[in-house]
Order: structure tokens, then C-alpha cells, then sequence
């Protein structure tokens, strides 16, 4: 009998690899937007990190074979919604660690949409998992501090519905060229997010970051351009357009793992008991959504 869309069927092992490598360069990548923002402000840091992913690749690659409409919303969705907003949290907000686990909750929302517009009801083991990851970004709603406020706990669940909407876009995209898809969408989140910086960070400080980045913050930007857009997020898109959402966007339960590690070595981060609790809550919850379908077909 044919799996429907949510028992979740396997991905074939090239493409699990595939699928590990991008939420490992999502993971660590938070620790990098760290680094950037020493010296650039968030929203100038989003428009640099867009710029960079389209010139020069779109001088290379043709226009994707999707509507402009699409490629339009996903853009403005992805750099603006998710990545201004994740911004703009991390700096001073809330730390890498927490922000590589708050914003899984991204997961919850694409299957949550998937699901509405199928016109079916989540199943009583995915219920158990939201009941789970809510718990977990409950408790560090709980133990918000200096490093962690109410704000940036907000900001950052923004930003994962802001992704969530983008996976349902670029899945509506079918097979496209995702990496041409990826490179002129974020022509379509360069311009908002200028004029946002202008708007909200001046012309002043925005000049001050630039003169201030030094080499260290020039290869953040262009680790985030280069590996986290158009290498993650093609790759990703390449994925949900081949595999069910609820198959592809439950790995990204490792990015936390990643995230919190790399920034507990790297930013010497502490990991206190709540924080670990958080994490485990949130993290059972996103493997009992991947899990429990594929022990049923077994």
C-alpha cells in the first residue's frame, strides 16, 4: 500500500546525507552571525549577506521556471522575515545556542501547514511532539535573562514561522533550479531589507559597521552568502521538492545539537540544567515527529 504524504517514507541514503550536511552548516552557522555582528548591524548584515548570494551568481544562472509572485514571497519571507528577525534577536537578545533551538520550532510550522491545506488533522503522536517542543520553549520563556529575553524568545519564533511559510512556498515551486531559485530570491530581499536598515539603524551606523568589519566579519558574511544560502538553502529546497515536508524538515532537529555545541566550544556558552532540559524537551518532541512514522512502517 502507498505511504500518504505524512508516514514520513525514508530518504534514500545520498539524500540524508545531504539533508545532515546542510542543517550541520545551519547548526555551527550561528556562532558565525555572532562573529558578524560584532560590527555590523543586523538588518545591513541580512541585506550584505542577499547581495552576496546574488552578485555575481545571477550573472550565471537563468531565472527559475516559477512564477515571479513566488520567487517575490519567498524572498522577502526568507531575508526579511527569518533572517532580519533572527537578526536583529541575536544581537543582544538571545544567545546562539537557544536561537539554534527556539527556531526548529519552524518544523511545527511547516507540517502544521502542510496539514491545513491537505484538510487533515495531526495525529495523536505529532500532538505528543508539539506538546513536547512547546513545553521545552516554555521553559526558557521561564528563565529569560541578560543574554535571553521575552524579545528575543518572540523574535526568533517569528523568524521560524517566517521559514515555515517559505518551505510551503518552495515546495508550491515544484522542481525548480533551486539554486537559481535561491539566487534571484534574494533580489526580492535586498531592497526591503536596505531600506529597513536605513530606517531603523541610520545611515551612521550603518557607515560605522562598515568602516569598523575587519576580515573576520567580511568571511562571516560570506560564510553566511555562500554556505548557509546558497549551498543550505538550495540543497534544502532540492529536498522538500523531491520528498514530503514531514520527511525532509524534521532533520533539522539536529541543528540545535550543532548549534548549542558549537557555540558552548567555541563562544563558551554555558549549558545550566534548564537550558539541557529545554533542549531535551524540544529535541524529543522534533524525533518523536520523525520517529514514531517510521518505526509504524516497520
Amino acid at each position: 500500500m502507498k505511504n500518504s504524504h505524512l508516514d514520513a517514507p525514508a530518504l534514500p541514503l545520498r539524500h540524508l546525507l545531504l539533508g545532515l550536511a546542510v542543517v550541520a552548516v545551519w547548526g555551527t552557522n550561528f556562532v558565525v552571525i555572532k562573529v558578524a555582528l560584532t560590527h555590523l548591524p543586523p538588518l545591513l548584515f541580512a541585506a550584505l549577506r542577499f547581495a552576496l548570494a546574488l552578485v555575481p551568481a545571477a550573472f550565471f544562472l537563468p531565472w527559475p521556471r516559477v512564477g515571479w509572485r513566488n520567487v517575490a514571497a519567498y524572498g522577502v519571507l526568507i531575508g526579511v522575515g527569518q533572517f532580519g528577525l533572527l537578526y536583529i534577536a541575536m544581537k543582544g537578545h538571545i544567545t546562539p545556542g537557544l536561537a539554534s533551538l527556539v527556531v526548529q520550532a519552524q518544523v511545527f510550522f511547516t507540517i502544521g501547514m502542510a496539514l491545513w491545506r491537505s484538510g487533515e488533522k495531526l495525529r495523536p503522536f505529532q500532538w505528543l511532539a508539539l506538546a513536547l517542543a512547546t513545553l521545552g520553549i516554555a521553559v526558557i520563556g521561564v528563565h529569560t535573562d541578560g543574554q535571553t529575553s521575552a524579545l528575543g524568545l518572540l523574535l526568533v519564533l517569528a523568524a521560524a514561522l517566517a521559514w515555515a511559510c517559505g518551505n510551503m512556498l518552495n515546495k508550491e515551486a515544484g522542481r525548480v533550479n533551486m539554486l537559481s531559485y535561491v539566487v534571484w530570491a534574494s533580489a526580492f530581499a535586498v531592497p526591503p531589507l536596505l531600506i529597513l536598515s536605513l530606517w531603523f539603524e541610520g545611515w551612521p551606523a550603518m557607515a560605522a559597521g562598515l568602516r569598523d568589519a575587519d576580515a573576520r566579519t567580511w568571511a562571516a558574511v560570506l560564510w553566511q552568502s555562500w554556505g548557509n544560502t546558497l549551498f543550505g538553502y538550495a540543497a534544502w529546497g532540492w529536498l522538500l521538492a523531491r520528498h514530503p515536508a514531514a520527511s525532509v524538515t524534521p532533520l533539522a532537529l539536529l541543528v540545535p545539537v550543532f548549534g548549542m555545541g558549537a557555540a558552548a566550544l567555541v563562544l563558551a556558552e554555558p549549558l545550566p540544567g534548564w537550558k539541557l532540559l529545554a533542549a531535551a524537551l524540544v529535541l524529543f518532541g522534533l524525533a518523536l515527529n520523525l520517529l514514531w512514522p517510521l518505526l509504524r512502517q516497520r
